[in-house]
């Protein structure tokens, strides 16, 4: 094959970096190209340590190649990836060593689509090249098998020691486990705070997640029992907040930031996503409708201060896809699929900021005294 530095550098010119918008050659990132002897070698450089998006750009970087010489390239091509800059502090995770960043998706209130933005950016991702686990936590209401299509599926049961570990299910490149594997579809479940907190601690402590660039944990709306286990087991990095633009969704965004944001629980919210933001019919998809008020969660990110990290419209074909197993992240070519992509990349831009800025989170302990919950952090 024909290969020289010239053409080389001209086919990566076409790799945009996903989040800076330029190109990985114009900014810099390609570095000790050589190619002689019918071989290509460079390295993939970033600014950022422990960068989440350089996987993803190898990996285009790869197509890129294909597409330009052919797909036998492969065999004579080597591409390395390296940071310029010192490694991060990690982030503590307690019983999941593995797991490098551990996101709560919540809600204020229950109907705003939480679960689905928790699916939908699970994929993402994973697309993005990313090693990811999404537990369902809304023991009450478990609907990721249904959005993932694995209804009816088991976690295989792995025997460690003197422990029993539930392997995750995974689809999609995404590691899942919700109690939904576990229970009729159809019973109710009629639980005490206790038994429903139990099965959180099972599902966090007694999954084989393995190693894990992000674990993202799908919360039951509010705030109650299930959120205070969960800081309570694993130190969470950061919580993202999902809202409609409605008033009365808002104002139970206030609360649940109230929750993580207090001094002593002191889970870093990330931002907030602000889903069926306007309405978008298929035949007129240059249209938007307000249904539920318009831009409500942009406003409230800006006066508390917060990033608002996507606005997803309320298309048929997210309630569509969810409904059939495949969400709809999947389709390149769905204008909602490219909405949680740029999600995606918004919350790991957030996360590194978060790393670098502020110190791992504690896990808390929580006890009872006289019917008062008194919240502190482990040393």
């Amino acid at each position: 094959m024909n290969f020289t530095n010239e053409n080389v550098l001209q086919s990566l010119k076409q790799v945009v970096h996903p989040e800076k918008g330029k190109n990985i050659v114009e900014l810099g990132m390609v570095e000790n190209l050589v190619v002689e002897s019918g071989k290509i070698s460079f390295s993939l450089v970033s600014a950022k340590s422990n960068d989440p998006l350089l996987a993803s750009i190898k990996k285009a970087s790869s197509i890129a190649l294909k597409n330009s010489f052919g797909t036998d390239v492969e065999e004579f091509l080597t591409i390395n990836t390296t940071s310029a800059s010192k490694p991060e502090k990690p982030v503590k995770t307690g019983p999941l060593p593995g797991v490098k960043n551990i996101i709560a998706v919540a809600s204020g209130k229950g109907g705003v689509g939480k679960s689905t933005i928790s699916v939908n950016l699970a994929v993402a991702l994973a697309k993005l090249g990313l090693s990811v686990g999404l537990l369902d936590a809304d023991v009450y209401g478990p609907s990721i098998p249904k959005m993932f299509g694995l209804e009816g599926e088991n976690p295989v049961i792995r025997k460690d020691g003197n422990r029993e570990l539930m392997v995750p299910i995974e689809k999609y490149g995404v590691k899942v486990l919700s109690l939904g594997f576990f229970i009729n579809p159809n019973d109710a479940l009629v639980w005490r705070g206790p038994m429903a907190t139990n099965a959180l601690k099972q599902l966090i402590t007694l999954g084989d997640w393995g190693e894990l660039d992000y674990l993202l944990i799908d919360l039951p709306p509010g705030t109650g029992d299930i959120h205070l286990t969960m800081v309570q087991e694993v130190a969470v990095t950061g919580a993202v907040i999902v809202s409609t633009p409605q008033q009365v969704a808002l104002a139970d965004v206030i609360k649940g930031i109230a929750m993580f944001a207090g001094e002593k629980i002191n889970v870093p919210v990330l931002g907030l996503v602000e889903n069926m933001a306007w309405f978008t019919p298929a035949e007129l998809p240059n249209n938007k409708y307000y249904i539920f008020g318009k831009e409500g969660c942009k406003e409230l990110a800006e006066k508390l201060g917060l990033e608002l990290l996507a606005q997803i419209p309320l298309v048929q074909s997210i309630c569509e896809n969810g409904d059939a197993g495949k969400p709809a992240v999947l389709n390149d070519n769905d204008p909602a699929g490219k909405t949680f992509k740029e999600l995606a990349i918004n919350l790991i831009a957030q996360i590194d900021k978060r790393n670098k800025e502020k110190n791992p989170t504690k896990i808390v302990e929580i006890t009872n005294t006289e019917g008062c919950d008194v919240v502190s952090t482990k040393k």
